[in-house]
C-alpha cells in the first residue's frame, strides 16, 4: 500500500518532468497525484482491485487509511525540510518499505483493544491472548480512566508486539510520587565508561554504569555476528542464525529501555532540580571509533524520558548550554584547560586543584546552572 501509493508518486513526478524537458507547458502538464492523505486513500481505493492479497476482506479498511497518513506524513517532511521550514537533519524522499526491516500495521481509535487482562481483540481476526497482563489497562478503561485512541501491531524477530495509544488519567498515579518539596538537585554528566556520573546538592556523587544485561546482550550479539559471517548466505543455518541474531538485537533494546526507564523514574521522583547537558550526539557520532559506544548509550532517549517524567511528578529539568565546558572548568580557580582530551580521566588544574573529569562535570553543570556552591572536593 505505502509502496503502490509511493510509487505512483514518483511516476507522475517523473511523467511532469519528461514533459517539462520536451517543451511542454505548464498547463498541459500530466495531472501530479495529491500529497495529501486523502489523495493517496483514494488512489489506493481505485487500484486496490490489482492487488488480491492487500485487498483480501480479511484485512481492516484501517490499516491502508493508516499507511496513506504515514506516506503524506513523510511526503510533508521532504517538502518543509527542502523549504527550510522544518526543524532538523535534512530529509530525504522518502523510500519503500522494506519488509526485513519489519513488519507493522496501525489501526486508529479503539478498534484494536485489550479486552481482558490477557486477550487483545484484533479487527477481522478475533480475540488473540497475550504474554503480559494488562490488567493494570483494562481497570482503567473500564472506569473512563483511559482510553485507547490507536494501536500498533509490530513484527521484530519472529514475535508480535501490541502497543497502545493512549490517553491516561494519571492524577492519582502522579500525586503518589510527586516529588519531596526540598529535595536535592542534581548535575548528570553522562558519559562512555560511566553511563552517568550524577553529583547530588547534598554533596553525594554516585556512579551509574550500564547493567549486565545490557552487556550480556551486546557480546551476544558480537558473538552471533561472527557466527552469521561464517555462514553460507542463503543456507538453512544462515538463516537460523540471522533469526537468532534478530532476537538478540530485541533483547538488547528491551534491556537499554528498561535500564533508561528506571533510571529516570527514579530521578524524576526523587529530585526536585536535574541538570543535563545538550550535547551533540550527531556530531560525536562522526568519531569512527566512538559511534557504536555512543550510540549504544542512548542518552536522547535517557533525556526525552527525563522530560516528560519531569511533568508527571514535578520535577524541574534545567538544559544546560551546549557550549558550556563542563569537563574542562576548574571550579577552584575558574580556569578552562583548553588541551583536555578524552582519555584524560583526571586532570591537575594551574592552582594545584585535581580533578575527577565526570564527577568535576556533573558537579560545574550543577553548580553553575542551578546556581549552587558544591566546594572544592574533587
Amino acid at each position: 500500500m505505502y509502496s503502490r501509493c509511493l510509487d505512483e508518486v514518483k511516476r507522475t513526478l517523473d511523467a511532469r518532468r519528461i514533459a517539462r524537458e520536451a517543451g511542454v507547458s505548464d498547463n498541459e502538464l500530466p495531472d501530479l497525484l495529491g500529497w495529501s492523505a486523502p489523495a493517496l486513500e483514494r488512489y489506493w481505493r481505485s487500484v486496490a482491485h490489482e492487488c488480491e492479497w492487500f485487498a483480501s476482506e480479511n484485512m481492516s479498511s484501517r490499516v491502508p487509511k493508516e499507511a496513506c497518513r504515514n506516506l503524506a506524513s513523510a511526503l510533508k517532511n521532504f517538502s518543509d525540510s527542502r523549504k527550510g521550514t522544518r526543524r532538523g537533519r535534512r530529509m530525504g524522499f522518502p523510500k519503500h518499505k522494506v519488509r526485513k526491516h519489519g513488519e507493522h500495521f496501525r489501526i486508529d481509535e479503539a478498534r484494536l483493544k485489550p479486552v481482558g487482562e490477557w486477550t487483545v481483540s484484533v479487527p477481522n481476526v478475533g480475540k488473540i491472548t497475550t504474554r503480559e497482563n494488562m490488567g493494570w489497562l483494562t481497570e482503567r478503561i473500564a472506569d473512563s480512566r483511559a482510553r485507547v485512541l490507536g494501536s500498533k501491531v509490530t513484527r521484530q524477530a519472529g514475535r508480535w508486539f501490541v502497543s497502545f495509544q493512549l490517553e491516561v488519567d494519571r492524577t492519582d498515579i502522579n500525586e503518589r510520587h510527586t516529588v519531596p518539596s526540598g529535595g536535592p538537585s542534581v548535575g548528570i554528566d553522562v558519559g562512555i565508561k560511566t553511563f552517568a556520573t550524577i553529583a547530588s546538592s547534598d554533596g553525594q556523587v554516585e556512579e551509574i554504569r550500564l547493567p549486565a544485561a545490557v552487556k550480556k546482550t551486546r557480546r551476544r550479539v558480537r558473538r552471533l555476528n561472527k557466527e552469521l559471517a561464517r555462514r553460507v548466505k542463503g543456507s538453512s543455518n544462515w538463516g537460523k542464525t540471522r533469526d537468532r541474531l534478530a532476537a538478540a538485537h530485541v533483547d538488547a533494546v528491551n534491556a537499554r529501555k528498561d535500564f533508561h526507564h528506571k533510571l529516570t523514574t527514579s530521578l524524576t521522583r526523587t529530585k526536585t532540580a536535574i541538570v543535563i547537558e545538550d550535547l551533540n550526539v550527531a556530531g560525536m557520532v562522526k568519531n569512527r571509533r566512538l559511534a557504536r559506544a555512543i550510540s549504544e548509550q542512548g542518552w536522547a532517549e535517557f533525556a526525552r524520558q527525563l522530560q516528560y517524567k519531569a511533568e508527571w511528578y514535578g520535577s524541574e529539568i534545567v538544559v544546560a548550554d551546549r557550549w558550556f565546558a563542563s569537563s574542562r572548568l576548574c571550579r577552584a580557580c575558574g580556569a578552562i584547560n583548553a588541551s583536555l582530551t578524552l582519555k584524560d580521566r583526571v586532570w591537575v588544574c594551574v592552582c594545584g586543584v585535581r580533578h575527577d573529569r565526570d564527577v568535576n562535570a556533573a558537579r560545574n553543570l550543577l553548580a553553575q546552572v542551578a546556581g549552587i556552591d558544591m566546594g572544592l572536593v574533587a
